[in-house]
């Protein structure tokens, strides 16, 4: 039975625990936390692995934040055997999002664990992959109540090896309505078996289900991590989801810092960012979870050493990362939890050092930052981005300031020649005028351009964007809008581009995708425009675009088994690198 109400005590003593060593994890445990960079435990973590490995239930008060979820996911890989090919534990979180991200993190922490496997169950996905890693012997689930409870009535998902349970964000599920469906999968499980109970508050609810379900819990109480975010200025700015890739671009053009990590939501998005930055020239890469560990370890020295200034990366991915050079940290979306944040501008502003930190937010997302603001205890100040005047006065000023070196250098005689022969056979050309013009020419301006592919002046768009009521809604008549300006101008030249969900990692060609598209979409070949091909998904151009039917016939396709679920892609990617690209042209 639980004791009085926990208390929300930061000071927690660890009891002496001064590294990962100290906690009894095993060699394969260990290593894995030094390939991601932890190096002391969190309190949470301190108190919670010993009682966990000991085989003890546990009751933990804990905010995202505090490291719980290695807290629980690190006990669990020491008591699943890889050999057994059978569910043994399973995690129940409140969104798919969060089951997402807490599977990453123990597939992470499995990396030298041969044969073990982690498989997330969430609503809004197909059954069918979920259905197959469960069969082939996955032993960790980790999944949203109402979607492990489905694949139970199915007999897909059979708990009599389920040895060990946890309940992550308990009160949260149990506010979503899931009560049930939590009593019904710990009712399910054999005795013995171990659970752990992590909740930000503990309402009489939670209570009654530790109460119900826990054997003389172990409790643990920790407060949220601090937040000092002193040493990193912070800002955002209003960018249309559409832009943000070029907005990003010339937010890194006119950056001062050594180094700047880019922050997205998914794997996808960290493999889009990192191929358009690659594609504008600069000296960037990305990491995440599909990205394996030698790799993740040889990037990040490199932006370490300098060969990279930028690195793409999800959360999970970025788990541990301390580089001292990063001196910018820029969000490509509000991060869905205000520890997120907290953890994400973390990377700037370390060993004495000052960093800045810039979100982007779509028009309808500004109120999102409030809940920052009051955990950061610091306000978000508004800025802009920069203008092409003001990229192109940033570069020149950074050309003009090597000068001096390069004329100490020396040997200009063939460059200093050549100007005086263009001086003497155009005498008109006054000097300041010509040097400008080559200082232009050096940093990429070549005039005026036409506007984007797109149709919309990223700068106008902004624009508007800042323009946009803070309380608008996805039913408005200028959202709507919006959105039939993306579906009809997604693609290059204006043409629609859709989004499928194969690519290179399943072996997939460019007329295995066109066969898909002609005979189940009712197309001819001459509607499919270019295919660019990346490792996790394709873009196909498609002049006259696809009804809903077809759209919706097509999702359900499959190609190299698995599904198409095609979309309009709205991601930032509009000329894929050419090293990722595999091009095709229909007539």
């Amino acid at each position: 039975m639980l004791s009085a109400p926990l208390p929300a005590d930061a000071t927690m003593p660890t009891d002496g625990v001064q590294s990962f060593a100290d906690l009894g994890l095993s060699d394969e445990l260990l290593a894995a936390c030094t390939g991601l960079g932890f190096t002391a435990p969190t309190p949470v973590q301190a108190r919670t692995i010993p009682a966990l490995l000991e085989g003890r239930d546990v009751v933990g008060v804990a905010q995202t934040g505090t490291g719980k979820t290695a807290a629980f996911g690190l006990p669990l890989l020491q008591n699943v055997d890889p050999e057994l090919r059978a569910v043994q534990a399973v995690v129940l979180t409140p969104t798919r999002e969060l089951a997402m991200q807490v599977a990453d993190a123990i597939t992470s922490f499995a990396q030298h664990r041969a044969g073990l496997q982690v498989v997330a169950v969430y609503g809004g996905s197909p059954y069918l992959p979920q259905q197959r890693a469960l069969a082939r012997g996955a032993q960790v689930v980790v999944g949203t109540p109402g979607r492990v409870i489905d694949h139970l009535d199915r007999g897909t998902l059979k708990l009599q090896d389920v040895r060990f349970l946890v309940l992550d964000e308990a009160d949260e599920m149990l506010r979503m309505g899931f009560a049930e469906d939590v009593d019904r999968v710990l009712s399910q499980t054999p005795a013995p078996r171990q659970i752990a109970l992590f909740s930000a508050t503990m309402p009489p609810q939670i209570r009654r289900v530790a109460e119900k379900h826990l054997v003389k819990p172990v409790e643990v109480a920790v407060a949220r991590q601090a937040s000092t975010v002193a040493a990193v200025s912070q800002s955002y700015a209003v960018v249309p989801h559409r832009h943000k890739a070029g907005a990003l671009a010339r937010v890194l053009a006119v950056s001062d810092a050594d180094a700047a990590i880019v922050f997205v939501r998914t794997r996808e998005a960290a493999e889009e960012v990192g191929n358009v930055l690659v594609q504008r020239q600069i000296a960037a890469a990305h990491i995440s979870g599909d990205v394996a560990q030698s790799d993740r370890e040889r990037i990040v020295e490199r932006l370490r050493s300098g060969a990279i200034d930028v690195l793409v990366a999800t959360d999970v991915a970025a788990r541990g990362l301390d580089v001292e050079r990063i001196g910018l940290v820029v969000n490509m979306d509000v991060p869905r939890e205000a520890e997120t944040y907290v953890h994400r501008i973390g990377r700037t502003g370390r060993a004495g050092r000052t960093g800045t930190a810039l979100t982007f937010v779509t028009p309808t997302e500004r109120g999102k930052l409030r809940q920052i603001e009051r955990m950061t205890r610091s306000p978000l100040v508004e800025t802009t981005i920069p203008t092409p005047a003001q990229v192109s006065a940033h570069r020149v000023a950074q050309l003009l300031a090597r000068t001096p070196a390069r004329i100490d250098g020396g040997r200009l005689e063939l460059y200093r020649d050549a100007v005086r022969t263009h001086l003497d056979e155009n005498p008109d050309v006054d000097v300041a005028e010509l040097l400008a013009a080559v200082a232009a020419l050096a940093v990429g301006d070549d005039g005026p351009t036409a506007r984007g592919a797109d149709g919309e002046d990223l700068d106008d768009a902004m624009r508007r964007a800042r323009e946009t009521p803070d309380d608008s809604r996805s039913g408005g008549a200028g959202h709507a809008s919006a959105g039939r300006r993306r579906t009809n101008n997604g693609g290059p030249s204006g043409r629609p581009r859709y989004r499928v969900a194969v690519g290179h990692r399943d072996g997939v060609q460019a007329g295995q995708l066109v066969g898909a598209l002609t005979g189940e979409g009712g197309l001819q070949g001459s509607d499919v425009g270019r295919i660019d091909i990346f490792h996790t998904f394709a873009l196909v151009d498609i002049p006259e675009g696809l009804s809903p039917e077809a759209v919706d016939k097509l999702g359900r396709a499959r190609v190299a088994g698995r599904p198409l679920r095609i979309r309009v892609d709205t991601g930032p990617v509009n000329h894929p690198s050419r090293g990722e690209r595999v091009h095709r042209t229909h007539s």
